[in-house]
């Protein structure tokens, strides 16, 4: 305690006191050169570039996951196993979609999600609704890297969830709670 004392600075005034205590940080700080700064988002934006080449992979790894439990789905009917792991897969390619360079993707995998969150009965969804979402979906991973095909995903992706927010409407016409929800903007990033 007596060591600190010594550091500790005192200034007084007419009407008041100021103690300055020592900054220990000081000592362990090292002083780089104004050329030698690092920019930790420079340094992620390049790490993100030199992964760019596998998100197409990932896109498509997700897609197939999706595909995969529609039809376990498709097979053995909803339960609440299968309906988990629709809404995960879903929701995970409305998540991860935009960062990889396929926004309509998670444009439609939001819809999807809205579908499963939102439906009263998933029984009563109409399977052809579920299996345009996932078909879409597909089809904007697997045709990404042709030409001209940004502007008809985002159509597409528009186009379904115009189709789930009425039929979402429908279906909760009796449960005015859900219907903000089902009314609101989407969240999934536009291109």
């Amino acid at each position: 305690m007596a060591k600190g004392k010594s550091d500790v600075q005192v200034a007084t005034f007419a009407d008041h006191h100021v103690i300055t205590q020592p900054n220990p940080l000081r000592k362990v700080l090292r002083r780089v050169a104004e050329k030698d700064l690092d920019d930790p988002v420079a340094r992620a934006e390049k790490a993100l570039a030199g992964l760019s080449g596998e998100f197409k992979n990932w896109m498509a790894i997700e897609a197939d996951r999706l595909s995969a439990a529609h039809a376990v789905i498709l097979r053995n009917g909803f339960t609440n196993e299968t309906r988990d792991e629709l809404f995960r897969a879903a929701h995970d390619i409305k998540g991860d979609a935009a960062t990889f360079g396929f926004p309509s993707a998670s444009a439609a995998a939001e819809s999807l999600c809205r579908i499963i969150e939102h439906a009263p009965d998933l029984d009563q969804v109409p399977s052809n609704l579920i299996a345009h979402h996932i078909n879409a979906i597909q089809a904007i991973v697997r045709e990404r890297t042709k030409l001209d095909t940004a502007a008809m995903a985002s159509e597409l992706s528009k186009q379904l969830r115009g189709i789930a927010d009425v039929f979402l409407t429908h279906a909760n016409r009796n449960r005015p709670e859900h219907l903000e929800a089902i009314l609101a903007p989407s969240i999934a990033p536009a291109e």
